[in-house]
C-alpha cells in the first residue's frame, strides 16, 4: 500500500531542481512502485509527483467502459500530454519541467506534501493559506473519523 505523508519545505535551485526528501522517498516501496516518477499537473492545478508504476495503473484505469468515450479520450490525451517521466539525480533532486512549473505557477519556495499516493508541490505561501482555510474542516473530519473507528472497536468487543 502506498501511504505518503508529511510536509517538507525546499527551495528550487537556479537549475530548476528541487530535493525530494529522503523521508518521502523512503516511504515508497521501489519494488512495488518503481524508482522513477511521473510529474503531472493534477487536480486544482497542483503539480504532482507519482511513483511510475502507480501512475501507470491510474492512467490505464480510465478507458473504454469506465467513462463516456469522449471523456476517456480527453483524459487520455491530457494525462499523457502533460505528464513527464522523470528520475531523481544521485542526490535525490528532481529537475522540474518548465512548462509544468509555469502552468502550476510554482515559485522558488515550495513545500512538498505527501498525499497518500503522490507528492504535491505547492508554493509555500499557497500551502500555508490552504492550511489556514481548511483547518477547521480537517479537524471536524478527523474527529468524525476517530469517532467511527472507536465505535467499530467497541462493537467488536
Amino acid at each position: 500500500m502506498l501511504l505518503l505523508t508529511g510536509e517538507y519545505q525546499h527551495v528550487v535551485d537556479g537549475k530548476s531542481r528541487v530535493l525530494i526528501s529522503n523521508k518521502l522517498r523512503n516511504q515508497i516501496d521501489v519494488d512495488e512502485h518503481g524508482s522513477n516518477f511521473y510529474l503531472i499537473l493534477g487536480a486544482n492545478g497542483i503539480l504532482c509527483l507519482y511513483p511510475e508504476k502507480y501512475f501507470e495503473r491510474i492512467v490505464l484505469a480510465v478507458g473504454p467502459g469506465t467513462t463516456a468515450p469522449d471523456e476517456a479520450v480527453t483524459f487520455e490525451r491530457m494525462s499523457f500530454a502533460m505528464a513527464s517521466k522523470v528520475e531523481l539525480d544521485s542526490q535525490g533532486r528532481l529537475l522540474l519541467n518548465d512548462k509544468l512549473r509555469k502552468r502550476a505557477g510554482l515559485k522558488d519556495d515550495i513545500t512538498l506534501v505527501g498525499v497518500r499516493d503522490h507528492i504535491e508541490l505547492w508554493n509555500t505561501e499557497h500551502w500555508e493559506q490552504y492550511l489556514s482555510d481548511h483547518m477547521a474542516q480537517y479537524q471536524k473530519q478527523m474527529a468524525q473519523a476517530r469517532h467511527i473507528v472507536l465505535q467499530k472497536q467497541n462493537e467488536e468487543l
